[in-house]
């Protein structure tokens, strides 16, 4: 059984900063005065937080960059070819089954149309290799789901469908 005694010493880590001592560090490179004033770690007395701030020296800089990016004019035109096929219609053209859709253990693709609801490939504006990157949205109706159309989702790669229209 541990004794009361073990956590009841305050360490000076638990002590307030009134009552700890009062040390002061002086940082390791003072030499460079342009970068900090040596000065100033002389004069702190107290463990107050606004005497404890840094003095820094700010210094002039005379640097430009020129920054020139072709691929963001070759990143939107891609985007906007990406934004031109969805919507469009497509045609499954390889077998494929799935095994996502709920209460049915699995759908043949091949010959089924749909379609393209979005491509993944651009996320945020920056372009993710996907694997799948074109999400295709079908409408169907499927053997043990009765006589509804069943809508769900497919990622497919661009060569395993064919654009109808």
């Amino acid at each position: 059984m541990t004794s009361p005694a073990i956590f009841s010493a305050a360490t000076p880590l638990n002590l307030p900063p009134s009552t700890a001592n009062n040390r002061v560090i002086p940082p390791l490179f003072c030499a460079s005065a342009s970068a900090y004033d040596c000065s100033q770690t002389r004069s702190i007395t107290n463990n107050k937080r606004s005497n404890l701030r840094l003095r820094i020296k700010a210094a002039a800089s005379d640097s430009t960059a020129i920054v020139d990016n072709p691929t963001v004019a070759s990143t939107s035109e891609k985007e906007e070819g990406i934004k031109a096929k969805i919507g469009a219609r497509v045609r499954v053209k390889v077998p494929l089954k799935v095994y996502h859709i709920p209460k049915v253990p699995e759908v043949e693709l091949n010959g089924k149309e749909g379609k393209i609801k979005d491509n993944i490939s651009v996320w945020k504006g920056k372009h993710i290799s996907a694997n799948f990157p074109y999400k295709i949205e079908f409408f169907e109706k499927l053997e043990g789901r009765g006589d509804a159309p069943v809508k769900f989702f497919a990622h497919l790669k661009e060569d395993e469908f064919e654009y109808i229209d």
